[in-house]
């Protein structure tokens, strides 16, 4: 899950005078530190990460800070939604793709887009579920519904292919970017995730080729 830049989801600067401006500028530092938290959480992890590392890299005074998020985990929850509304837009995209199968390497390439920062990092949204994983709250549930809606989707397109055994397929597909992904990240080669994606797209073509020719396969 790629990791967006912290000045593409920022407002821009301008005028903020009267009671709109107020809103717009409210409005674009809870967005600021969003997209910050996403940014620093991804590089450092949740627990080793500090509200004044959030509030530094997204220009916005700590104090200030409290006046959007109470705690932390606030913070977190709110950058949980955020991955959740990016997925959504992602969602909207795959859906032209021309088939199935199309959409399914579709998927695989908006997964991997950044694959020296998943080399570095690992995937935002996995790390993420995995460290929130070690807790029994609902910021566990909230970072796993995220895989668990990505898989969610790519049974959706397995299963328009006339695969019986969708939801395995899609569980293995996802459980293979999730794996590379970690590997390439050990192991500091980000050629490892490009070459993975080779592999699963040869293997998503021969699924495709055993499909039933069935009419109304396109899904959305």
């Amino acid at each position: 899950m790629t990791n967006s830049d912290i000045a593409g989801r920022s407002d821009a600067p301008g005028h903020t005078g009267g009671t709109g401006g107020t809103a717009r500028r409210d409005r674009g530092k809870r967005e600021r530190l969003v997209a910050a938290a996403r940014q620093v959480l991804y590089e450092q992890g949740v627990e080793r990460s500090a509200l004044a590392d959030i509030a530094a890299a997204a220009d916005v005074p700590l104090g200030n800070v409290y006046y959007y998020f109470k705690t932390k985990d606030a913070l977190v929850s709110a950058v949980i939604e955020d991955y959740r509304q990016t997925f959504g837009e992602m969602d909207a995209q795959l859906g032209h793709g021309k088939d199935p199968a199309d959409r399914l390497k579709a998927l695989l390439r908006v997964l991997t887009t950044r694959q020296e920062r998943l080399a570095s990092y690992g995937c935002p949204v996995g790390s993420l579920t995995s460290e929130l994983g070690k807790r029994d709250n609902d910021l566990r549930a909230g970072a796993g519904s995220i895989l668990s809606g990505v898989i969610d989707w790519a049974e959706t397109q397995f299963r328009a292919m006339g695969r019986e055994d969708a939801r395995e397929l899609a569980t293995a597909l996802i459980a293979s970017y999730e794996g590379i992904v970690l590997l390439a990240a050990a192991l500091r080669d980000p050629g490892l995730i490009g070459t993975e994606v080779s592999r699963l797209s040869r293997w998503i073509d021969s699924l495709a080729e055993l499909q039933p020719n069935t009419p109304g396969t396109r899904t959305g």
